[in-house]
C-alpha cells in the first residue's frame, strides 16, 4: 500500500443475514482498502452478527465512511470506524489501593498501552503522590452521602473537559448511582476480586483463607446499575495452597486484579470488545 494510506479499525453488529461481509469487503475494496485482520462471529442465541476489521485505506477515512453509510442502513448495522492505534482518552478512578493505577499508568507511559490518562479521580487524597510522579492531573473529589449528586455531577463534568472515552474504576470504593451507569454504559470498566465462593463486605481475603478456598480470581466487567453483575469483559485466577496466609492471599489477588484490568482495558481501547446483551463478543 502507498505511504499515505490512513490505517483504520472498522467494528459492527447487526441482524445475522447472508451478504454482510461481502458487502462491508466491497465498501473497503472501493474506498482503496486492503483488510489486514479480520474477524467474524455469528451469534446461534441472539441471531446478531459481529465484526471487527483492520484496514489501510488509501482513499481516507471520510471516503470510507462514505462507502459504508449506505452498507450500514441497509442491513442495520451499529457500526463505527477507528483511527487504529488512536489512544483511548482514559480517565482513571481510584480511593486508596494503588495497584491497579500504578500499572496503567507505568504501561501507558511506557507505550504498551493505547490509552491517554489526562485525570485521576479519588475519593481520597493518598495517590496524589503517585499521580504527580507520572504527570498526570488528579482531582480530589470526596463523596458523602449528603453531597454524592455533587460529587458525580463533579465527575462528569471532567469527562467532557478532558474529552474522555473511556471510565476505569481501578478499585474505587464507592458505588455509581443508576444514573450514571446508564450514561456510562459501554465505556466503564470495573475491577473486582471474584471467588469460589465470593466473599462481599470487608477483608474479602481474609474471608477466602478461613473458607480454605483453592482458587482466587479477578473480573473485570463493563459498569451497570447491577452492582458486579455487568458484561463480563476478562476474568483470571490463581490457585491457592493450604500453607498461603491471608497475606500472601491478598498479594496474589492484587496481581490478578491488576493483569485482569490491563488485559479488559486494552481489549476495550483497540476496539475488540463488542456487547451482544449481557454478553461481550472478545475479538482477541
Amino acid at each position: 500500500m502507498p505511504a499515505d494510506t490512513t490505517n483504520v479499525t472498522v467494528t459492527l453488529s447487526c441482524p445475522d443475514r447472508p451478504g454482510i461481509v461481502h458487502a462491508v469487503s466491497g465498501a473497503l475494496a472501493a474506498a482503496d482498502g486492503n483488510i489486514v485482520e479480520s474477524a467474524q462471529y455469528g451469534s446461534e442465541v441472539t441471531g446478531r452478527f459481529f465484526m471487527r476489521v483492520d484496514a489501510q485505506v488509501g482513499a481516507g477515512l471520510a471516503a470510507l465512511q462514505d462507502e459504508l453509510a449506505p452498507v450500514a442502513e441497509r442491513y442495520g448495522m451499529d457500526l463505527r470506524v477507528f483511527p487504529t492505534g488512536a489512544p483511548t482518552r482514559t480517565l482513571i478512578m481510584v480511593s486508596k489501593e494503588a495497584h491497579c493505577l500504578n500499572d496503567l499508568l507505568f504501561r501507558q507511559r511506557a507505550g504498551l498501552l493505547p490509552i491517554q490518562i489526562p485525570v485521576i479521580v479519588s475519593n481520597h487524597t493518598d495517590l496524589a503522590p503517585l499521580a504527580g510522579f507520572y504527570g498526570v492531573d488528579f482531582v480530589h473529589v470526596p463523596v458523602t452521602a449528603n453531597a454524592k449528586d455533587a460529587a458525580e455531577d463533579r465527575l462528569r463534568a471532567l469527562i467532557v473537559e478532558h474529552e474522555v472515552d473511556l471510565v476505569v474504576l481501578a478499585r474505587y470504593m464507592q458505588i455509581l448511582s443508576d444514573r450514571l451507569c446508564t450514561e456510562l454504559a459501554g465505556r466503564a470498566i470495573n475491577i473486582h476480586h471474584s471467588f469460589l465462593p465470593s466473599f462481599r463486605g470487608a477483608r474479602p481475603y481474609a474471608q477466602a483463607h478461613q473458607r480454605g478456598v483453592k482458587l482466587i480470581g479477578a473480573t473485570a466487567h463493563y459498569v451497570t446499575a447491577d452492582l458486579d453483575e455487568g458484561p463480563i469483559i476478562e476474568q483470571d485466577v490463581v490457585r491457592v495452597e493450604h500453607n498461603h496466609s491471608a497475606a500472601h492471599l491478598a498479594a496474589m489477588g492484587r496481581d490478578v486484579e491488576t493483569r485482569t484490568l490491563r488485559q479488559a482495558v486494552a481489549w476495550h481501547a483497540e476496539h475488540r470488545v463488542l456487547l451482544d446483551g449481557h454478553r461481550t463478543i472478545v475479538f482477541r
